[in-house]
């Protein structure tokens, strides 16, 4: 049985993956083949201007308004951008509107600090990989009649739900770092899926530079241990145990056991230093001290006070 999900106001995989433009634009291009409104919002811009708004843009930080923010400039050549919003959810939250929201009008009134009138056309995309079946923009829109349906959003929303993407486009990813992480995505509550599909990128990835392969497999692994229990790890762990030995991929489970080891040699270190100073005693102490030049008043100080200190109070020799 899978682990639940611990709440999370950020996915930092999700962001790592897709803050690199070039993945990105990948993702936007498969999203489009799903999603006829992300098909349409990519034929009227031009992906080749496709820039990250850099975090010192954002005033949110981690706190979950939004995951990733790019500008690009409009198909036509005319001297016009427009934003991109990335917000990525694996459960249901009836804040992200609201969230998005704030993001939006942050990101929009920077073509203009002095003016609010000056506004960043934004296209807000929520892409989604829960096991719930869910779509907040269905919900939200039910709630008006259908003339007023979107009126109420100060900008243009789609929703993609990673798990309509195929499988057969993941595997022919020109980027293997995307159709592996999609991949992930999709079936991170389906621990037999993630047995069945990931091991199919091998392949792929034996064509990237050793660095990369490192990086991607350890990145996957700790994004599932937040999902998968340890048996399902272990069969991951074990798929790629020959690519990870060429590699130097470093699982989840090797980090966890690499601090447990840590933490007791540690610990061992504390306990034979306390051993030793216990066999060495106060006596050769004070003697370094007055050998050091320390005022014999002083000393006769540090007697007394650590004689306190002692359990029952015992007076120091």
């Amino acid at each position: 049985m899978e682990k639940k999900k611990r709440k999370r106001l950020h996915d930092p995989f999700f962001r790592w993956l897709f803050a690199v433009v070039k993945h990105l634009r990948l993702l936007l291009e498969l999203s489009g083949k799903v999603n006829a409104e992300v098909g349409k919002f990519l034929s009227m811009v031009n992906l080749d201007t496709l820039v990250r708004i850099p975090d010192s843009y954002s005033n949110v930080d981690d706190t979950g308004e939004a995951d990733l923010a790019f500008r690009v400039n409009v198909a036509s050549g005319a001297p016009v951008l427009v934003g991109i919003l990335l917000e990525h959810k694996s459960g249901r939250d009836p804040n992200v509107f609201e969230q998005i929201t704030k993001y939006a009008n942050s990101l929009m009134k920077m073509r203009d600090k002095n003016s609010d009138l000056m506004r960043l056309p934004t296209m807000a995309i929520i892409f989604y990989n829960g096991h719930e079946n869910w779509d907040p923009l269905k919900e939200f829109n039910d709630e008006y009649p259908e003339y007023f349906r979107g009126w109420s959003l100060p900008y243009r929303c789609t929703f993609v739900n990673m798990a309509d993407i195929p499988d057969r486009e993941c595997l022919a990813c020109k980027y293997v770092e995307v159709g592996m992480g999609i991949a992930a995505m999709k079936y991170a509550f389906n621990g037999k899926k993630l047995v069945e599909i990931l091991p199919s990128f091998k392949e792929s990835l034996a064509k990237l530079p050793p660095y990369r392969v490192s990086c991607l497999l350890h990145k996957i692994s700790v994004y599932l241990g937040e999902y998968v229990n340890e048996d399902i790890q272990k069969e991951l762990d074990m798929a790629f145990v020959s690519v990870g030995q060429k590699y130097g991929f470093v699982s989840a489970g090797d980090v966890f056991r690499k601090k447990l080891t840590d933490a007791h040699n540690e610990t061992e270190k504390q306990r034979q230093r306390a051993e030793k100073a216990r066999e060495v005693g106060h006596d050769d102490v004070f003697d370094v001290l007055q050998d050091m030049g320390i005022p014999s008043e002083k000393i006769e100080e540090a007697r007394t006070r650590l004689a306190s200190l002692n359990d029952g109070g015992a007076k120091v020799k």
